[in-house]
């Protein structure tokens, strides 16, 4: 897993009147943890952010006015991987699963594509070498190790 690799934390999904806010969709919760977010190749300076009808409203430095929001719309901002704050053990970030290999009785079986909780906890979604996918429930079916996952017979495919 690369430190250097960006975590998505929000994305810009409209401006927000005419002073350069814009309308962001949450990624996480503490997303004024972050001062400088990344995304489309450049760096956006948070300044201020506070609730909104959909997620969050916020204003960046780099964006001056309603035109210069709209024009971001869709951007993805997040912040490096090395800036997440440490885990505990036995804990792990959606991002660190993508791409590890999947393994059932130590044969590979696929690779980890999407992690989704869907309020009952988190579900891995698995793409085998055909392209099909299946899902499986993280904490019934499968351990976490550093450099794999390893998936429960019963719930494999």
């Amino acid at each position: 897993m690369s430190e250097d690799r960006i975590v998505t934390l929000a994305a810009i999904i409209g401006a927000h009147g005419v002073t350069g806010e814009v309308r962001l969709k949450l990624f996480s919760e503490n997303l004024s943890a972050y001062p400088v977010l990344h995304g489309a190749g450049r760096s956006f300076t948070l300044t201020s952010i506070r609730a909104g009808s959909n997620g969050a409203v916020a204003r960046f430095a780099e964006i001056a006015d309603r035109n210069a929001a709209e024009a971001l719309r869709g951007t993805q901002l997040g912040v490096p991987r090395s800036a997440l704050p440490p885990l505990a053990e036995g804990e792990y970030y959606h991002i660190d699963l993508i791409g590890l290999p999947c393994l059932v009785d130590g044969e590979t079986i696929g690779t980890a594509v999407l992690v989704e909780d869907f309020g009952a906890g988190d579900v891995l979604e698995i793409e085998k070498p055909d392209g099909k996918r299946f899902m499986v429930p993280v904490a019934r079916a499968v351990t976490v190790e550093p450099d794999r996952l390893l998936i429960d017979p019963e719930f494999a495919e």
